[in-house]
């Protein structure tokens, strides 16, 4: 059997990254609420949310 020898270099995917981020934020605005689903505006409001704290704490070399 052959193994893959170790690499130090890493590779981040950054599309699944921002899909983790958003689940958990998901996640956490699930746990918090009330009821026991999140509405539809709720989960928009949450992802509008999200998607402008991601664009504010963006790295300005990321653009």
């Amino acid at each position: 059997m052959r193994v893959a020898p170790n690499s130090t270099k890493t590779v981040q995917d950054h599309v699944a990254l921002a899909e983790i981020e958003l689940c958990g934020e998901l996640m956490i605005a699930a746990s918090a609420a009330d009821e026991e689903r999140l509405s539809p505006d709720r989960i928009d409001e949450v992802l509008r949310m999200a998607a402008e704290r991601s664009t504010l704490l963006r790295p300005f070399w990321q653009d």
